[in-house]
């Protein structure tokens, strides 16, 4: 009964760390990379799409991002997505690309950022704690219901004390990268 509570809080736990990655990495620093796309959407013919569904990325220099469509047509309404984004840059349309050039980051809005790193991190380590109760929850049922004694419960919230442990180190290292990645001039 404890291995597979143990196992489904660690499973949700990894999915968390996932996700905050995939949150971390659409914050925007101060080099171009295709995963600041992540989560625009573009209304293609009427349809809302993800970015990375509709080009390719090049990123031919740092602060560059080439944007090629596969469809020609849906050139402005990406050029329009991107513009409406919280990213904060101005694409170029050349007819064949969107190109992207991001300007440099003042301090003001690296400290935005930065805060903004830190809420998802919070985010992400409430959710792992959420994990947490909740499979300390369904071990105390367990022992309400005597299907495990004390001892077993005890030892079962040990390990989800250890396992909460790690998982919310690996969301401060990740912020900690995060934010000295967004220092970095």
């Amino acid at each position: 009964m404890i291995p597979e509570i143990m196992a489904t809080a660690e499973q949700k736990m990894k999915a968390t760390i996932e996700h905050v990655k995939d949150e971390l990495a659409g914050i925007r620093t101060g080099r171009a990379h295709p995963a600041m796309f992540n989560k625009i959407m573009v209304d293609y013919y009427g349809t809302p799409t993800p970015l990375q569904q509709l080009a390719t990325f090049q990123v031919p220099e740092a602060r560059q991002v080439l944007i090629s469509p596969f469809d020609r047509n849906a050139m402005n309404a990406i050029e329009k997505a991107i513009r409406d984004s919280d990213l904060g840059v101005n694409p170029a349309n050349d007819g064949q690309h969107v190109r992207i050039v991001l300007p440099q980051l003042t301090e003001e809005r690296r400290k935005e950022y930065i805060k903004m790193a830190r809420n998802k991190a919070e985010e992400a380590r409430v959710a792992v704690r959420s994990n947490r109760r909740h499979a300390v929850d369904s071990i105390k049922k367990l022992e309400k219901d005597k299907e495990i004694g004390e001892d077993d419960g005890r030892n079962g919230e040990k390990q989800l004390d250890t396992l909460t442990k790690k998982y919310e180190e690996q969301v401060n290292e990740l912020l900690k990268a995060k934010e000295a990645e967004l220092l970095e001039v």
